[in-house]
């Protein structure tokens, strides 16, 4: 059985600042592409039957500069949709609604967790069948890896505010004695 390799997108420069980055299509800052290349070397020696990129730039280039080939572009592995919190960090949002949490409350204009885990649980159903054939690496988000992780484990997705995850590196979603467990997560390039 193969697994999934979620490979986080390299620093943009509203990730570097805290800023909720979906729809907003940024690019890489240079650390952003050097610790993109840096990926290469931890991903070279993995054959890959598939490559699932999230359509943001910022993801497909993380994927070209890592060296992979993208065999698809998904929507559903996109980052959660802030809507009117896009670009706002969370202790701005936080300033005018106290105790808000993305894991729990959603965004406003933008996306609920019931409607993330209806996206990543579909998104999954598609990869596990490929998983009969190896390894599938996944090009993705902060938020959107992380509840991707907690749906893969069978958990809802505000499991995912336990499991911190920088950008450019690689998390491993396997199996341990046929149930689906987090093989490695947030490992650096």
């Amino acid at each position: 059985m193969g697994e999934i390799v979620v490979v986080r997108h390299g620093q943009t420069e509203w990730s570097a600042s805290g800023r909720h980055t979906s729809v907003t299509d940024l690019d890489l800052t240079r650390d952003g592409v050097d610790r993109a290349r840096g990926l290469a070397r931890a991903l070279a020696a993995r054959p890959f039957v598939a490559v699932v990129s999230s359509p943001r730039k910022r993801a497909r280039r993380t994927a070209e500069l890592a060296g992979l080939t993208i065999t698809d572009v998904d929507a559903d592995i996109a980052e959660w949709d802030y809507g009117d919190y896009e670009g706002r960090t969370t202790k701005e949002i936080r300033a005018e609604r106290p105790g808000w949490d993305l894991w729990t409350d959603g965004c406003p204009a933008g996306e609920s967790p019931e409607q993330v885990t209806v996206r990543l649980d579909r998104f999954l159903a598609k990869v596990r069948p490929m998983l009969a054939l190896g390894d599938v690496a996944v090009v993705s988000h902060g938020h959107a890896s992380r509840a991707l992780a907690a749906r893969w484990v069978g958990e809802p997705v505000a499991f995912g505010a336990r499991l911190i995850l920088d950008t450019a590196t690689v998390s491993v979603l396997g199996h341990e004695h046929e149930v689906e467990s987090l093989r490695a997560w947030n490992a650096p390039a």
